[in-house]
């Protein structure tokens, strides 16, 4: 899961950087706010990719998808982007423990030493 997720949370990263650009350039957004909430929106892409594993890493992820959804008032092409990485997000979280599931299954079976175990 940590892969997936992180993989999710590093592409955001790139996209936050870039809506950032974009919104420089309304004039009713100071560039000093922008680049503020889009560090802190960046910074936070990064960090959770350390805690992604925990429950609450998760939980946080998906609060980084509401605000990445919401940002699309300032830039409406986020609106489209923010749930293509929320759709991301829930995939790379529900595919995510799948695999850990199997590998955990593929671990006890092969440390059972059955003769199906292969």
């Amino acid at each position: 899961m940590r892969t997936l997720c992180s993989s999710t949370l590093i592409g955001e990263f790139f996209v936050v950087g870039f809506a950032g650009l974009v919104a420089m350039k309304d004039p009713d957004l100071s560039t000093g706010t922008v680049w503020t909430v889009c560090g802190i929106a960046m910074f936070l892409c990064v960090a959770l990719c350390g805690v992604v594993t925990r429950p609450a890493g998760v939980v946080l992820g998906w609060a980084l998808q509401v605000a990445l959804v919401a940002s699309g008032f300032f830039v409406p092409m986020m609106f489209f982007l923010g749930v293509v990485f929320a759709a991301l997000w829930w995939a790379s979280v529900h595919f995510g423990r799948k695999v850990e599931e199997a590998k955990a299954r593929f671990a006890a079976q092969a440390g059972s030493g059955s003769p199906d175990a292969v």
